[in-house]
């Protein structure tokens, strides 16, 4: 099937950074907010980026024009009826996507895919909330969307070849590259990164060595691009423990449980950089 309007739910950090690379791929795109004052904050925040890149050479202001033509916002679900694709950004909350789920399906035509761009969340649960079960698939992008670019494609035992395949050519018209997962718990990058960053946090409360020098040494003996300490601050120590949590209930290996030090640092409001205090001070 061709895709030629997308809809994406959630105007946030996510949710913006795919409708910007859905806009500027040439694509209509339609995304939804709760309410006016998150949806213009959103639009805002989209069209600041845009502008950032014409100020420092590295978009055309016509490209931008033409991007900012192809995207309209709105409060109501309904809006996206005329969708082809959408992705749901929202927050990661499985009850909610299960409802969210439920209501596209009466909403969107019978050939729209449904996508999830949750990190952790259950995509056949999703699935199962509708009637179209094989047009639902994760579509987990990565932050900052704009810069990033891997698309984890994530079927479901229910997920269609058609759909799959539809998904997959869209990433990649986008500027993404696809890798293909099936429905588990974390997927790829976060099965993998998520253990590495609470053994960060392990061998930093054991005394083994200081933040700085834990850092420097990912970053120098294995090439990473930043330390496992400057990584949690920015994607955020609550997103990282709650990430954490559900893999632990899935699966239940010590590996996967949050290290006490994180609990106490999310109890404390200490998040990160969105908080201005995580490992790092950022005041």
């Amino acid at each position: 099937m061709a895709i030629k309007t997308v809809g994406v739910i959630g105007c946030g950090l996510m949710g913006s950074g795919i409708t910007q690379v859905s806009a500027q791929s040439g694509f209509r795109t339609i995304v939804v907010e709760a309410s006016e004052e998150l949806l213009q904050r959103g639009l805002g925040r989209l069209k600041q980026t845009l502008d950032g890149l014409v100020d420092r050479g590295k978009l055309e202001a016509t490209a931008r024009d033409a991007a900012l033509a192809q995207i309209s916002g709105t409060v109501k679900l309904e809006d996206l009826g005329s969708c082809d694709l959408v992705v749901e950004a929202m927050t990661e909350n499985q009850p909610l996507k299960n409802e969210t789920f439920a209501r596209l399906d009466r909403i969107c035509a019978p050939h729209a895919i449904l996508a999830s761009n949750t990190s952790s969340c259950n995509v056949t649960a999703m699935a199962a909330a509708t009637k179209r079960p094989g047009q639902v698939l994760g579509m987990h992008f990565f932050n900052p969307v704009p810069l990033m670019k891997l698309v984890e494609i994530v079927r479901t035992i229910l997920s269609d070849e058609t759909a799959v395949r539809a998904a997959t050519e869209w990433t990649r018209a986008v500027g993404k590259v696809p890798v293909q997962a099936k429905d588990s718990t974390a997927f790829i990058v976060n099965r993998l990164l998520v253990p590495y960053l609470l053994d960060a946090i392990r061998v930093y409360e054991q005394g083994l060595a200081s933040l700085e020098d834990i850092d420097q040494a990912m970053k120098l003996g294995c090439g990473y691009p930043m330390g496992p300490f400057t990584l949690l601050d920015l994607v955020g120590l609550d997103t990282t423990m709650y990430v954490a949590e559900v893999m632990f209930d899935e699966f239940r290996e010590p590996r996967y449980a949050p290290p006490p030090l994180l609990k106490r640092m999310v109890m404390a409001g200490h998040l990160g950089r969105k908080s201005g205090q995580g490992f790092y001070s950022y005041r």
